[in-house]
């Protein structure tokens, strides 16, 4: 049987393998062969289809900041930079905003991370109870000390449409897909060999693990990497209310619970709590969830919630890193030419533009030329140096 020789394999080719594919294809300095390779073609179950598709700055960590400040940028900007020929593509972003409420006992944390965010050029307000009530009169904040809204530059937008507009601008410029799942990676004198599982071989110098929840932890596994990447479920239902609720933003209670406008309706979620969030797989929704967690919470913060109709539903996955819920990126001691883009626990889609050029930098010169995107290295989990941040959703 031949072997396919490649300069750069990059397994997964959902929205972080295809940014990567495409951003080095638009590389003028970069000239190697580049092979996407994705078990999953129709992109049915991958998380770039069934997130919520949102983008903020306010993070409490700087780089994670900036990662998102470059993507609104980029996003606000998809039409030219992605465009084929004279197919622009479209991912109807709308800016409506995320709205962070924080009871009294986190009142300091909000402000400590707006006086970050502001100083880093996010356009973030910092509301007290009684702007809260003046700006959205239909929100509860009789236990809330105060509020964080960017009033630009956050918001939500088609994640599938993203992942499509990387893999096609990719594709167009000789990024061959290729469908099929690695069975298994090994060393190869100074690259990897990987057999798939249709028993097909590909040699490659450099190989990128960007196989989302399903497949990031086995990759790295069989090359003697141990990560602390998980898959793990998350719903999304969505609704619709009797009563208008103008103007709302993507609102994050604080009991982590958050809402935000889809069509005429409304789509929401929460994280469960830890001892209801085992590994999984499986993509069945449990309704008891809404009616028990979500709701309840929704419906004391907007009290128009109260009378509902309940919609569709679904649930996907999150690659998500246990040691410290940020994205485990770049290369790996002892496995030269390996590269990890992974464990991005629910933030892929925002930070796909910053990450996927990043990535790409370091293949093609060894080294970020742009962002630097080293806080979040592999390195930090054998150091213990958790990269925290305060504002997880």
């Amino acid at each position: 049987m031949s072997i396919e020789t490649v300069d750069v394999a990059i397994v997964g080719g959902a929205v972080m393998g295809s940014s990567i594919a495409c951003h080095l294809a638009m590389a003028e300095d970069f000239t190697g062969s580049v092979l996407v390779i994705e078990k999953d073609p129709s992109y049915q179950r991958c998380a770039s289809a069934l997130s919520a598709a949102s983008i903020r700055q306010q993070f409490s960590d700087p780089t994670n900041i900036a990662i998102s400040l470059y993507g609104i940028e980029f996003l606000r900007e998809i039409g030219a930079r992605l465009a084929v020929g004279d197919e622009r593509p479209a991912i109807d972003l709308h800016e409506g905003g995320y709205l962070f409420l924080a009871t009294p006992d986190r009142r300091s944390i909000l402000e400590e991370n707006h006086a970050l965010q502001t100083r880093m050029g996010a356009d973030i307000l910092f509301l007290e109870p009684k702007e809260l009530k003046e700006r959205f009169p239909w929100l509860n904040v009789e236990d809330i000390a105060a509020g964080c809204f960017g009033r630009t530059g956050e918001g939500w937008f088609d994640g599938y449409g993203l992942m499509q507009a990387f893999r096609r601008k990719a594709r167009s410029l000789g990024v061959p897909y290729l469908a099929g799942e690695v069975a298994k990676a090994e060393r190869a004198g100074e690259g990897f060999l990987l057999t798939l599982a249709d028993g097909s071989k590909i040699s490659c110098g450099t190989l990128v693990d960007a196989a989302g929840a399903s497949g990031a932890t086995r990759l790295a596994a069989s090359l003697g990497v141990e990560i602390p990447v998980r898959s793990r479920k998350r719903m999304i239902f969505t609704f619709d209310c009797r009563e208008r609720v103008d103007g709302c933003p993507l609102l994050i209670d604080p009991t982590g619970a958050y809402v935000r406008p889809e069509g005429k309706g409304f789509l929401c979620g929460s994280a469960p709590d830890a001892e209801r969030d085992p590994d999984a797989e499986d993509f069945e929704v449990e309704h008891d969830f809404f009616l028990e967690m979500v709701w309840p919470v929704l419906a004391g913060r907007i009290p128009a919630f109260e009378a509902i109709k309940p919609g569709a539903a679904w649930a996907g996955h999150y690659d998500m890193n246990l040691f410290d819920h940020n994205a485990l990126l770049g290369g790996v001691e002892g496995v030269p030419g390996f590269l990890l883009c992974c464990g991005f626990s629910g933030h892929g889609l925002q930070q796909s533009p910053a990450v996927g050029r990043g990535i790409a930098e370091l293949i093609a010169h060894g080294r970020y030329t742009t962002l630097d995107l080293s806080a979040l290295s592999f390195s930090r989990i054998a150091e213990g140096r958790a990269m925290v941040e305060r504002n997880v959703v």
